[in-house]
């Protein structure tokens, strides 16, 4: 791979993230780093101690065996970068290093990072490293424009403000975050009695299928993009995935049931676990 596209290293800056985010990212920094690591450079051992030179972690194996084809992805430059810059911000709030780029160093930063913390500190350092991903200037640009009462004023006389807010955000998401999630497109749903084009329909979750792993999939994605979105862009999301065919959906302006009550959290994990490497009941614990 093009050495161009490969994450450099950048600081963490705490000032901006909610108070039990940024707690949690403290916390990885006074203790040792428990997952184990793809051989790095001395330099980087150096950085991060506790993390001795030559630990190696497992590569992630592909696809659920038995099930349908391992879908293949031809990156495009674009994907690999904004794939590389969210990795390079994992690496940097959880400690945790990988010499690998593209959507593989991704996935298997993301799973040390599963394999070395509890839930609750898995959900904070992702939120962390969302808003260390997208800069301050950005989001507060994105959130002025959704709730703004001057924008799309040309056609706010045929569409409620909120309306064009939702729809926005899940036209937005199908044409800038497909690197992450895989093909999506904006559906329509109903809100509040009103049908609307506020859904987007994941055919086949990217992620999920490379890790094949259900808790990975509720600690490491679903809840921290629902927290983030809501945070920063004052936005509702729901995001329901579909174990069966790894499909999923995300609702916005639909608040996400609480953990306890959400279906997504009542689902056993897979026979083939990429994560756990067995079969268990509770992947997210």
């Amino acid at each position: 791979m093009d050495s161009s596209f490969l994450p450099r290293t950048v600081g963490v800056s705490t000032s901006r993230y909610p108070r039990r985010v940024s707690s949690a990212i403290k916390s990885t920094r006074s203790r040792r780093v428990s997952a184990v690591l793809y051989p790095v450079s001395s330099g980087v051992v150096k950085k991060f101690r506790g993390i001795s030179q030559g630990d190696t972690i497992d590569g992630v194996a592909a696809g659920m065996v038995g099930e349908s084809p391992k879908t293949v992805y031809k990156d495009s430059w674009f994907d690999l970068v904004a794939t590389n810059h969210l990795s390079l911000n994992v690496q940097a709030v959880t400690g945790i290093k990988t010499r690998k780029g593209g959507y593989e160093g991704l996935v298997e930063v993301v799973t040390g990072a599963y394999r070395s913390f509890g839930p609750g500190m898995q959900r904070n350092l992702m939120i962390a490293a969302l808003y260390q991903a997208f800069p301050k200037p950005i989001l507060d640009l994105a959130r002025r424009a959704f709730h703004s009462h001057h924008f799309a004023s040309s056609i706010r006389w045929a569409l409620p403000e909120s309306k064009i807010a939702r729809e926005y955000c899940a036209a937005f998401t199908t044409i800038f975050f497909a690197w992450l999630v895989g093909p999506c497109e904006v559906r329509e749903g109903d809100h509040n009695g009103m049908k609307e084009k506020n859904v987007v329909y994941i055919k086949k979750c990217r992620f999920l299928e490379e890790t094949s792993c259900v808790g990975m999939c509720q600690n490491m994605c679903k809840l921290p993009s629902q927290a983030f979105i809501k945070e920063t862009l004052g936005m509702p999301v729901n995001m329901v995935p579909n174990f069966e065919d790894m499909s999923c959906e995300m609702v916005f302006g639909q608040e996400a049931p609480p953990v306890e009550d959400d279906p997504a959290f009542k689902q056993p994990c897979y026979k083939l676990c990429n994560s756990k490497k067995k079969h268990i009941l509770n992947c997210s614990g």
